[in-house]
Formats: C-alpha cells, structure tokens, sequence
C-alpha cells in the first residue's frame, strides 16, 4: 500500500473520549532558549482503550500527562488543543479542572508517595476524594473506600484503611495508589510508570489489578512506560515518542509485529528474548541503541533521531518527516520506514 501523509484526512472520524491536536510544551530556560518538550503532538484515546505511551526518559511522556490534568509547572506555555469529551481542557479555569481531576481524569504516580500524605490514614485519603466529587455522609464515603481497596485485591481492608504510608509495603503501597486514582469511577487513568520501583513479581500483579478494573468499570487508561515488556498482552494500542514527537503510533500487535520506525525497532530490541521466543545464551552482547537521547535546548531542523540512526540519509539532517500511513491503522514519521 503507498504511503499517504497524515493530515486531517487521516485522523478518525469518531470523536474520541480524549483528542490531543497540536500539542506543543513549551518550558522557560534562564540560559538558554525556551526548551520545546512537546512538537506538535497528535494523540487520540477512545473509552475503555488500553494505550501504551512508550519512549526513553525525557522524550516528553509525563509532560503530555501533566498537560492533561492541567497540572504543568508555572511559566510552561502549552498550544494546541486537548479535547475531553469535547471539552477544552487547555481553556479551562481552575475551578473547573478541579472538577474534572480525580472524578473524571485520574493519575496514578509511579511514586506512591506524591500521592499520599505521611501524616493521614490511607482509607481517610480516598475516602477524601470521595467526598471532593460526591456528597455522600462520612460512613457511606468509608464504605466506598473500603470497597475500592477491594477492588484492587487488598483483602485485610479494616489493617489498609487504618495504616499510615510509611506502614505499608511497596505493593500495598501501590495498590493504594490505583485504589485512589478509582476512587470516582473515572473516564480515563493515567498510570505514570506505575511499576518502575517494583520487582517483577510485584509488576505483574500491579499490572493483572489494572487490566482487571479496566475490564471491570470500562476506564479508559493511558500507560506510560519505558519498558516495551510491561505492554504486550496488556495495551490496545502504542504510541512511540522520541523529542516530544510521536513517531509510530497504532495497534500494539502492528506495530510490535512490524515496527516501521528505526527507534521502534531498537527498543523492542530491549524486550527480553524470553517474551520473543528467544534465549540469550553466554557471551552474547545485550542490544543498546547507540548514543543518548537528543538536547532539546538545540534541535536541528530534521529528524531529531537522526543522530543514533543506522539508516539516515542526507533528507533527514534537513527535514522533519512527515507523519505517513503505510498501513492501516498504522503511522509512521520516517523518510526510510520499514527500511
């Protein structure tokens, strides 16, 4: 199939439950010129899709998250458009984005400990957040947070509701956290490397509670990880970012199964050879993408992983590819896709 550029023709006619078109971040530098953590980022999520937000640190994942909640840091400028349910939430007061965070948009840290004050009961937390977004009596708002720890597998709920953080452990803890992040029934969830600090075991009980709620109320969820791995079997759809950009973008078995994009193909490298159908066997070289990740501050006017790419040609130093559709359901942003 020939490739077509991907303007507005391309873009799904179905209004999604979240539209990102646009979305550029700017953040204020005393040194240097204004960082660009986002370019022009286009994004859509439907209702109760799994999409998994994949890229290395600092290619712009949590400042997409952040732009979201509406939760960017002062002297950020942010252009574009972000559509919730039609709802522009780039053009919202205050007010009114307290309303829509935690009741209809929620976030899950990958540290529990931003989300939980050391000094409160964990139950009393959510059951806080209950009472933020709905008016239910003090018993009935313990009763919903009770059920909700359920909800997440942690059975001795009377010990959870009457802990403090610090005595918990790391699962607890971050059971808890989603417990929190559920509390209103959501739309759409925002996990944030949710299973960065926790062993592997521990990963994929994290991960069978968040697929299981999924499943359960229908959320919506948008998974941000480094880690192709934690993805497969688990996420609908993949969008890759590198540079504040996505650069391939559609169903997770399409874009796992043929990876278009040179950085696509150098982090499914990453995956362990045991999820491939792989053994790594004595003396063999683990996979790397050459170099690190690029210096914002000083973008060159082409393709930005043009740097670490073994399949650049002279047009990628000087342009920014377009985004194209080779496949369907399935975009790409590389001169030599697929090469």
């Amino acid at each position: 199939m020939q490739s077509v550029p991907c303007h507005a023709s391309c873009v799904d006619e179905g209004v999604g439950l979240l539209r990102v078109r646009g979305l550029s971040v700017n953040y204020p530098s005393r040194v240097h010129s204004p960082v660009l953590a986002l370019r022009q980022l286009d994004l859509e999520i439907s209702a109760g899709e799994a999409v998994g937000i994949l890229g290395e640190s600092g290619c712009g994942k949590s400042t997409l998250a952040l732009s979201i909640l509406g939760l960017l840091p002062a002297g950020a400028r942010a252009d574009g458009s972000i559509l919730f349910r039609n709802e522009e939430l780039l053009r919202l007061p205050e007010a009114r984005l307290r309303r829509i965070r935690g009741a209809k948009i929620s976030l899950i840290h990958q540290e529990p400990g931003l989300a939980l004050s050391p000094v409160m009961r964990v139950g009393e937390q959510i059951a806080e957040i209950i009472g933020a977004h709905r008016s239910l009596k003090r018993k009935a708002r313990k009763q919903e947070a009770e059920s909700i720890l359920q909800e997440v597998h942690l059975t001795d709920t009377k010990r959870i509701y009457a802990a403090y953080p610090h005595q918990l452990s790391g699962g607890e803890l971050h059971r808890v956290a989603i417990a929190q992040a559920l509390a209103c029934r959501p739309d759409l969830v925002i996990a944030d490397e949710p299973t960065r600090s926790l062993d592997v075991t521990v990963q994929g009980e994290i991960l069978g509670v968040l697929q299981n709620l999924k499943r359960k109320f229908g959320t919506a969820l948008m998974f941000i990880t480094h880690n192709p791995a934690l993805l497969i079997g688990f996420t609908d759809r993949v969008a890759v970012m590198y540079a504040g950009r996505v650069v391939e973008t559609g169903s997770l078995s399409r874009v796992f199964g043929r990876p278009l994009h040179p950085y696509t193909r150098g982090l499914l490298e990453l995956v362990p050879r045991s999820l491939r159908g792989g053994d790594l066997t004595a003396g063999t070289r683990l996979p790397a993408i050459l170099g690190g990740p690029p210096d914002l501050h000083c973008l060159s006017p082409g393709c930005a992983f043009e740097p670490r790419c073994s399949l650049r040609t002279g047009i990628c130093r000087s342009e920014c590819p377009e985004e194209l559709m080779p496949e369907t359901d399935h975009r790409v942003s590389c001169f030599n896709h697929g090469s």
